[in-house]
């Protein structure tokens, strides 16, 4: 049945909410843009009982009686509570990564995936975020999902090749879209010198990140004539790699308004990645105008087409070539720049929430 009070009653699974991390951006980006694109429908959030959490407008927050561990645990081990019953009820529910999570048999959901990375690269992953992984069953929850939802072309290709029992006609692309806390909402300054410029590397400091080939890169840079410095925004184990290095500086964690600013004075973004599934930075950077060095991984060009400059996967040398070559060449930098900018103009999240909307209510009818 549609629940009369509205349209649709979507009950979401907002654990990430307020944990600072991509997913806890993705879903705060989509769910703002569903409830202020949709607000004939029913919105509630459910939580854990102990995280701080704060929804858009139009959204219903609901908090389970239980703390964190014992709501995962329990929806793991005995497949309770149920999330459509903690909503209060639901047409369909929404799961924004692979979690464990309980949903009544009944209840029909839509599972978004972002990449495959927890099957790709445990490695980079604590030994308790794998058994996290494991607990989530990502492959049984999507074999049971009503519609699966990935955030690329390049992702939904990565889980078919992969074998993952779901039918292809059942897996939509709903592209993510850069945050409108840190866009640019001008043409970038054209004043910016060379000499006053950085580069700019945004992100976890993690393996599949392609952090060790960044460190080789700019040491091979720096000795070929790189004048720009480097600075890097985000945390990870593989900080050391970077540390004391000539010409890069480890500026931690900054909030929007910091990040905002750091990319609209940026030269280029540079993002060596392994594994991507979307890759927020480089979007996030065409919308100031700033173009990006990226490995040659398929969502880069599928988000950016061919404004950018690439190298393939973990060849520090290529990279090092690029990063002279992008620093010193200020006509290159404005060309892909305002390429870059015109592909970038393109995702929205109100765009993309009404996709998502789409596959809530398609799903929602099988009820």
């Amino acid at each position: 049945m549609i629940y009369l009070a509205g349209l649709m009653r979507v009950a979401i699974d907002a654990r990430h909410l307020g944990q600072g991390r991509g997913i806890a951006r993705y879903l705060e980006q989509m769910l703002a843009a569903l409830a202020a694109g949709f607000p004939e429908d029913d919105w509630v959030a459910v939580v854990p009982r102990d995280r701080e959490a704060v929804v858009p407008d139009g959204v219903e927050l609901r908090r389970s009686r239980l703390p964190s561990k014992a709501l995962f645990s329990s929806a793991a081990l005995t497949g309770l509570p149920r999330i459509d019953r903690l909503a209060g009820g639901a047409d369909v529910v929404w799961i924004p990564a692979p979690a464990p999570v309980a949903c009544g048999r009944k209840t029909p959901y839509v599972l978004t995936i972002h990449d495959l990375s927890f099957e790709l690269a445990p490695e980079d992953f604590t030994s308790y975020e794998r058994r996290w992984h494991r607990a989530a069953r990502p492959r049984r929850l999507a074999a049971r999902a009503a519609e699966v939802v990935v955030d690329s072309e390049a992702t939904r290709r990565a889980l078919l090749d992969a074998d993952w029992p779901i039918d292809p006609t059942r897996v939509t692309v709903v592209y993510a879209a850069p945050s409108a806390a840190v866009s640019g909402s001008a043409d970038r300054p054209t004043d910016r010198s060379d000499a006053a410029g950085y580069l700019l590397y945004v992100g976890a400091l993690e393996p599949r990140k392609g952090i060790e080939t960044l460190a080789e890169a700019v040491t091979e840079a720096r000795k070929a004539g790189l004048r720009a410095p480097l600075l890097v925004v985000g945390e990870g184990r593989l900080a050391a790699s970077l540390e004391g290095l000539p010409g890069v500086r480890l500026i931690g964690r900054q909030s929007d308004a910091e990040l905002k600013e750091l990319y609209s004075g940026a030269l280029a973004l540079v993002m060596p990645s392994t594994l991507e599934g979307f890759g927020l930075p480089p979007v996030e950077a065409a919308t100031h105008g700033v173009p990006s060095v990226v490995s040659d991984l398929p969502i880069f060009e599928e988000t950016l087409g061919k404004a950018m400059l690439s190298f393939p996967v973990n060849d520090s040398a290529a990279l090092a070539k690029a990063l002279v070559l992008i620093s010193g060449d200020a006509k290159l930098r404005a060309k892909l720049g305002s390429e870059a900018q015109d592909a970038a103009r393109k995702l929205t999240w109100a765009a993309s929430a009404q996709e998502l909307r789409s596959v809530l209510l398609s799903a929602a009818s099988r009820r």
